[in-house]
């Protein structure tokens, strides 16, 4: 289902589309773009968290849509309309992701395909149909995960799936280059709104505490500058206050 939320003419601006922007990381970065004056478009399968959004920001530099990443008719039309408001975006952000701890042996098939069609497909898609409408120099930054590179039991497809953005990340790294830069952060055990955390789980962290939204969101805004990040392209920046450089024994 396509609904269309918010639809205000602006003036020409820096500008930004981010996948799952209703909710935890992706809202964060929405806010943050938004309060720096930037032109930002979002899209998010939420219809309650989208509606929320538009209300608490209340600014004519948003534009939200309800939709599915993992659908190709949603991506397009998605597309198409931030094309008629922004004409031109510089900064991608493919952020939607869902998921899955069903055990594996009670693991279905469409469970898993889900998790990869939201998670992995969807940034896919993204990327195929707003490469067309960025600007000369353009940014990509895709959110995986450091499940990609160290698990849980019962993680699989959303581990598999983060992986999958990595691997993609260099590959269309040097697909899009030299023209647009596309690179990965992969966040830890990051805080969302309102979670608190014990003092002991906090301390396990080498830095000494978990991470914030706000740790996510300045490195996106490092990799949105083409003056500051222009010569790294095809990496993946973990952001997990150390600890998958921590050894752990029983």
């Amino acid at each position: 289902m396509f609904i269309l939320l918010f639809d205000r003419g602006v003036s020409q601006m820096k500008t930004m589309v981010v996948s799952g922007g209703a909710n935890g990381i992706g809202k964060g970065i929405v806010k943050h773009f938004v309060s720096k004056g930037w032109g930002v478009a979002t899209i998010d399968w939420d219809s309650e968290g989208v509606e929320g959004l538009l209300k608490e920001l209340n600014s004519e530099n948003l534009y939200a849509e309800v939709g599915d990443v993992s659908k190709e008719e949603d991506v397009r039309r998605f597309a198409e309309n931030v094309k008629k408001r922004f004409s031109k975006i510089d900064v991608l952000v493919n952020n939607a992701a869902i998921f899955s701890d069903k055990s594996f042996f009670e693991l279905a098939l469409e469970d898993w395909e889900k998790v990869i069609s939201v998670n992995l497909t969807g940034y896919f898609l993204m990327v195929r149909y707003f490469v067309p409408i960025m600007k000369e120099k353009g940014s990509i930054i895709n959110i995986a995960s450091t499940r990609a590179i160290m698990s849980e039991p019962n993680n699989e497809p959303y581990s598999a799936s983060k992986a999958g953005i990595i691997g993609l990340t260099h590959a269309l790294a040097n697909t899009l280059g030299p023209r647009i830069r596309v690179n990965a952060i992969s966040p830890g055990w990051i805080l969302h709104e309102d979670e608190e955390i014990s003092e002991e789980e906090e301390r396990q962290h080498p830095c000494g505490r978990a991470g914030r939204i706000e740790d996510i969101v300045h490195v996106v805004e490092f990799l949105a500058d083409d003056e500051k990040s222009g010569f790294i392209t095809g990496a993946n920046i973990v952001i997990d206050g150390g600890m998958t450089r921590k050894m752990i024994y029983i």
